[in-house]
């Protein structure tokens, strides 16, 4: 590799070049605070600022209201930190998710992870009335066709451009013989470009789940994020792999937490070998680092990373 195509490469900023670039990618997280205060939220995301490749704004995360994601994406982009709007097919119809997009567009937040969302029955408003008048395919379709063909579904047409970056959610398995990504194939199929995953501390399973996208063709066609953990105890790993749906982590993780004097620092430290594991498979575009409760563990995380994974240097 030249030394000027290095050059170049150090130079981008956006998550869409260093992925094309073949850029090891990491991304964080942030729910956007219950507040008026725009304050409040960049004090969530500042500490990421300069460490991670993106933040994910969640939109309505586990079904209670927190100041707009759209709104968070924008402030964030307006302090230095590229963001990951995430948007939620559960709270508005096509109209107002048409509107989102294109308000997304006007304010430079480029990037998008298309999610269901979580039913409102999970939340603490649980009367609160659903909408999913689209699902995450069709989304990502109408996403696409406003990108691509500047007009909306009706064939109106719509102003200006958007570069959008597409993203889809996906959960890895230990594919079994005659298994085919046929859901992660069709979101492909309705314009997705990456994929962030749920919670996946197993690298043998990436491996065997990225092999198989392989053979399938979707390798080639979709960056995929894998979604790690700094986890803080043997405890909230157990929790983790019970309540939350497609949680992978491996018996070996939750007694290694169970030995350990300093669980946290234990939890940190095996985030940053795996992240070392899973930079070296091919296929994997990067990690995507949620940490329940335990935000502040990110920032060491994503430091110790790039000091000791060679592909992150």
């Amino acid at each position: 590799m030249s030394n000027e195509f290095c050059d170049a490469v150090s130079r981008m900023t956006t998550l869409q070049q260093k992925l094309a670039a073949g850029r090891f990618v990491i991304t964080a997280e942030i729910t956007p605070p219950v507040s008026f205060d725009r304050a409040d939220l960049i004090a969530k995301a500042a500490p990421l600022k300069g460490l991670a490749d993106a933040v994910n704004v969640t939109d309505g995360a586990g079904a209670r209201p927190h100041m707009g994601a759209l709104s968070a994406a924008a402030i964030l982009k307006q302090e230095g930190i590229e963001p990951i709007l995430q948007l939620t097919c559960r709270d508005r119809n096509r109209i107002a998710l048409q509107s989102e997009l294109m308000g997304a567009a006007a304010s430079g937040v480029d990037n998008l992870l298309i999610l269901r969302g979580d039913d409102p029955s999970a939340g603490d408003q649980p009367d609160a009335k659903p909408v999913f008048d689209l699902d995450a395919r069709g989304l990502l379709e109408t996403a696409r066709r406003l990108r691509d063909a500047h007009e909306l579904p009706s064939g109106r047409k719509v102003a200006g451009t958007a570069r959008f970056l597409l993203g889809a959610a996906d959960s890895p398995i230990d594919p079994p013989a005659g298994w085919e990504p046929k859901g992660l194939a069709a979101k492909v199929a309705a314009g997705a470009q990456f994929a962030q995953t749920q919670f996946c501390m197993d690298a043998g399973i990436v491996q065997r789940y990225m092999a198989r996208l392989a053979e399938h063709g979707i390798a080639d066609k979709l960056k995929v994020i894998i979604g790690i953990a700094p986890l803080r105890s043997a405890k909230s790993a157990r929790w983790m792999k019970d309540k939350l749906y497609g949680t992978i982590i491996p018996d070996a993780i939750v007694e290694r937490l169970d030995r350990a004097a300093d669980p946290a620092a234990e939890g940190r430290a095996i985030a940053v070998d795996l992240i070392g594991d899973l930079a070296a498979l091919a296929g994997v575009a990067g990690v995507h680092i949620m940490a329940p409760n335990n935000d502040e563990a990110v920032p060491d995380v994503i430091r110790a990373a790039r000091a000791s994974v060679k592909r992150l240097a």
